[in-house]
């Protein structure tokens, strides 16, 4: 009897490419990261390397708008798609953006352009954040999640590092144009290596968002009328402003965005009756009970004035650091200064601050490590007073100071000691406001504590630039001390738990 030939094996489907969790969960952070020190650091250099005026300078806070706000649209992301393609899309788009950046700071008076360009990037950029970390937990479970946080945090001070460090030399020594080049570059690879390489942890059923959003402006007219006016109106100004030379970009813009940022806290405080109704009245949707749960405590009064001030010196100070640096001549050290002397101190308080937190209580830590905090700032004082003669010479920017040995060591220690300071200070804030998130709303109570205060930071950075312009560096860092204080005296009112 003969045997019957076999056949051939059909090959069943191949599981696609995939990277590690070690590799995505360190790639994702890195490209979260990346963006935002390009967009709210490296910036700040590149406008005052090109002559913005400290009034202008301070407005570019509005970048950091998004950020303080992303809460609002968080839950659409979790409704709509994948948190995958959320990802891939927003990085997508963040590529483009600061491509295009390059051709824009070649121009002679493309400085607002570059705002403008930056500005719309910062939204993008903070739906980035989202999407990533919605990623982060569909794709690992709660081992993994705390398995990778160490890395995940790394992976974030590293993008800094590169955006503070090797970028910003890149723009200080070889120019603007090649470092914003080199930074689109490197989000492109990470966004094909991401597009072809990241698991799919969620099945691919979510609606896509964009019939549903196009159903949501047709049934929001007046919305959809307001927001184009608005973006006409920015664009408008962006064009005067550009066309009519970097005077009037750092004049006029700053004055439009400073109006609406106004107007719109105003309209907040108004219509704060209509709006508390609204939550009463729906009690059960996600965004009345998340907020109704997060004022429903004891002190909230006291406590959210705590997370408002807590930050305000800080805020304050770290909106001028950059452009004091740029003043003293020193923008071809800024980076080894920053990712060198300045990130390493801010990791190691900040794991410091964790220990000591963990080990004495955050009630016995917050005072101290919120006194040494703001403490720091005052380093910068004499500073600011001793090398006031190089601030003003003409001749600063063009690298004379930078001989200046003792200014270069002067600097970079004070900026050690302040890093430090600050590490200590986030640790007992971001524990604070853990510890004040109930279980069913984590992720929701954090992001409204981490949005109030970074609407603190958004007009802190607003003010900080014609508050230096009128007082000078040396005392604007003291005023930035005293502004401190209403939130630290908040500390001994907090209903604080062990």
């Amino acid at each position: 009897m003969t045997n019957a030939p076999v056949p051939p094996k059909t090959p069943g489907p191949q599981t696609p490419r995939r990277l590690p969790d070690s590799l995505w969960a360190f790639s994702t952070y890195f490209a979260e990261g990346f963006p935002y020190t390009v967009i709210r650091i490296v910036s700040a250099l590149f406008f005052r390397d090109r002559g913005m005026s400290l009034e202008a300078l301070g407005v570019t806070s509005v970048f950091g708008l998004p950020w303080a706000l992303k809460f609002l649209w968080g839950p659409q992301v979790d409704a709509y798609g994948s948190k995958r393609r959320w990802l891939v899309l927003s990085e997508s788009l963040l590529c483009l953006v600061i491509l295009l950046v390059v051709p824009a700071c070649r121009e002679t008076n493309g400085v607002t352009l570059v705002a403008l360009i930056l500005f719309a990037g910062s939204w993008i950029a903070a739906t980035h954040d989202i999407a990533i970390d919605g990623f982060y937990l569909e794709a690992l479970d709660q081992t993994g999640q705390a398995r990778y946080l160490g890395l995940r945090v790394m992976a974030y001070r590293i993008a800094m590092m590169t955006g503070a460090g090797a970028v910003a030399t890149l723009g200080a020594r070889y120019g603007w144009p090649l470092a914003f080049g080199v930074s689109g570059l490197l989000m492109t690879g990470l966004c094909l290596t991401h597009w072809r390489l990241l698991p799919h942890p969620e099945a691919e059923s979510h609606p896509a968002p964009w019939p549903s959003f196009v159903r949501a402006l047709k049934a929001h007219p007046a919305w959809v009328a307001a927001g184009a006016a608005l973006i006409l109106l920015a664009l408008a100004t962006g064009r005067r402003a550009v066309s009519g030379g970097l005077g009037q970009a750092a004049g006029r813009l700053p004055e439009l965005i400073a109006s609406l940022l106004f107007a719109g806290l105003l309209g907040v405080w108004l219509l704060r009756r209509r709006l508390h109704g609204w939550l009463l009245t729906h009690p059960q949707g996600f965004y009345g009970r998340a907020f109704l749960s997060f004022i429903d405590r004891p002190r909230i009064g006291v406590t959210v004035g705590f997370i408002t001030l807590s930050r305000t010196g800080e805020y304050l100070f770290s909106s001028m650091y950059s452009p004091f640096l740029i003043d003293l001549g020193l923008k071809a050290h800024y980076g080894w200064i920053s990712a060198l002397v300045g990130l390493p101190c801010s990791i190691g308080g900040a794991m410091l601050g964790g220990w000591l937190i963990g080990r004495h209580s955050l009630r016995r830590m917050i005072w101290p490590f919120l006194l040494l905090q703001n403490l720091s700032i005052l380093v910068y004082l004499p500073l600011a007073h001793h090398f006031s003669g190089i601030i003003s010479d003409k001749l600063a920017n063009q690298g004379q100071a930078a001989a200046n040995p003792a200014l270069l060591t002067a600097i970079a220690a004070a900026h050690g000691l302040d890093q430090l300071a600050a590490g200590l200070g986030t640790a007992v804030l971001m524990t604070f406001l853990m510890r004040i998130c109930q279980p069913e709303f984590k992720a929701s109570h954090y992001a409204i504590g981490t949005g109030l205060m970074g609407l603190t930071g958004l007009y802190a950075g607003l003010a900080s630039g014609f508050l230096t312009h009128w007082l000078g560096y040396g005392y604007f860092f003291g005023l930035s001390f005293l502004l401190s204080l209403p939130g630290m005296l908040l500390v001994f009112f907090l209903p604080l738990e062990q």
